[in-house]
């Protein structure tokens, strides 16, 4: 199962790691765009192996998760990555807690395209994998990650240490919370 998503700007598609890399290297080969992250990817190479490595996980998974390109419609363009999984403990196994997270290429910050993918992801987690609560974390000082989170309507949860090996700020939302706003309107 590896859904396509499509809002009135963007398409989030599953990666295609082969046509995906160069493009997708503007995003995960950036130091400052990884700055938060990881360290960033040193080549087109190293992004398409990533990409073929993360998407042959989630197909082992088989539980609906995913991480799927960002793609601006207007122009035709991978402008980030969104993902929906299960977050890692500690030591890197899976828990049974689910995050919502993104990346976004430097151009394309401060475009909105990271809280309207995220609702996206939201929305599919929800409806679709029935997910009671989903979560996302930020290290404290990226702001901009939280500032977006904020927008999704998430809650603060405070700052945890229970997520690779980080302290992280801790955002959720749960799926009542999620209903209500959406039928609503607020």
């Amino acid at each position: 199962m590896n859904p396509t998503f499509e809002t009135d700007r963007l398409l989030i598609r599953p990666w295609q790691p082969e046509q995906d890399a160069a493009p997708a290297f503007a995003i995960y080969g950036d130091p400052e765009v990884m700055h938060f992250i990881r360290p960033p990817e040193p080549s087109i190479a190293a992004v398409q192996q990533y990409l073929e490595t993360i998407r042959t996980q989630y197909a082992a998974l088989n539980n609906g998760t995913g991480s799927w390109a960002i793609i601006d419609k207007s122009i035709g363009e991978i402008v980030g990555g969104v993902l929906l999984k299960q977050l890692p403990d500690n030591n890197n196994n899976p828990t049974q807690d689910y995050e919502v997270g993104w990346h976004l290429r430097r151009t394309a910050w401060g475009q909105g395209y990271a809280t309207e993918a995220g609702q996206v992801a939201l929305t599919y987690g929800f409806d679709q994998l029935k997910l009671p609560v989903i979560y996302a974390v930020a290290i404290p000082e990226n702001q901009a990650s939280i500032r977006v989170m904020q927008r999704l309507r998430m809650q603060p949860g405070g700052r945890v240490f229970c997520y690779y090996n980080e302290e992280l700020e801790l955002y959720y939302l749960n799926a009542a919370d999620f209903y209500f706003h959406r039928t609503s309107g607020n």
